[in-house]
């Protein structure tokens, strides 16, 4: 029955007998190529010493092969029709737990503490419903530093998001607020051919790993997000006029100068250093 539950004609059969069709509200595609579902859980390096969590797991597709490579899977399922699925599709396993819960209602170092505890790596593995993928990305990494690694397939552009290097098209806030936190590469791209149903728009999976501490830490975190915000609200402006949407101009411009800042340069231009400098200076001048 290995690596069979993800197969086109499995979900097919599954969801019909079941009286089921894949819920637009909740962003179920089902993964159906056996290959991708391998790669992903290459690329993630988990052994019988690390716990897995897995954020929608559908039909259970990923958690079979996450349950044959790691000690435990945790997988949340917010849609509860398909917890009965998941528990006949994966019953030959006795290391996973499915909860029906939203992931961004949980409280993740509680679930750790209480169901992971004693295992060597704890991360994320998960193909992630698409239209909440930045904020379940974004609170997880704000919530707890006990989870090692992310490894996630989401929508192709959004991967270049979080991905996007300084000076190019796909940096902006996201990929600093995510890059403060953990190093961000994309593996590789998937074909929207390869779901049921098929979603208008390619993947990619990416990998974030998690840092123990910022490259550059910022004195104040809530300045820091704010601010990067603040300077990609209109990404064809200079720095200068997007900050001073915000602040007064004087602070600006000393700020600017300070820090021997290019008041005319894009926030693009610069990296997360120049970044963390300057939260820090708002930070203790405002």
């Amino acid at each position: 029955m290995q690596g069979k539950i993800g197969s086109l004609s499995f979900v097919t059969k599954e969801l019909e007998q079941n009286n089921l069709n894949a819920k637009k509200k909740f962003g179920q595609n089902f993964l159906t190529d056996q290959n991708i579902l391998t790669s992903i859980v290459d690329v993630a390096c988990a052994t019988k010493e690390d716990a897995i969590i897995e954020i929608g797991p559908g039909l259970g597709a990923l958690t079979e092969h996450l349950c044959n490579v790691a000690g435990y899977v945790l997988a949340y399922e917010i849609d509860k029709d398909l917890i009965p699925l998941l528990e006949k599709n994966l019953s030959r396993f006795n290391n996973f737990e499915i909860v029906n819960e939203d992931i961004l209602k949980v409280d993740i170092n509680k679930e750790i503490d209480e169901k992971l505890l004693g295992y060597k790596n704890i991360y994320v593995v998960s193909n992630l419903p698409y239209y909440i993928t930045t904020p379940i990305i974004l609170s997880l990494l704000s919530q707890t530093n006990k989870i090692k690694r992310y490894v996630m397939m989401m929508q192709l552009e959004v991967a270049d998001r979080i991905c996007g290097k300084p000076s190019t098209k796909d940096y902006n806030a996201l990929s600093l607020a995510v890059g403060y936190r953990a190093l961000a590469t994309k593996a590789f791209k998937v074909p929207r051919t390869v779901f049921v149903p098929a979603p208008n728009v390619d993947s990619a999976v990416i990998k974030l790993d998690v840092y123990n501490e910022p490259p550059v830490k910022a004195i104040d975190e809530d300045v820091f997000f704010k601010l990067i915000r603040e300077c990609f609200t209109q990404r064809r402006k200079t720095l200068m006029n997007n900050l001073s949407l915000f602040y007064d101009k004087k602070l600006i411009n000393e700020m600017l100068s300070s820090l021997n800042i290019n008041p005319g340069i894009r926030a693009e231009a610069l990296i997360l250093e120049d970044f963390v400098k300057m939260s820090d200076y708002i930070a203790q001048n405002k």
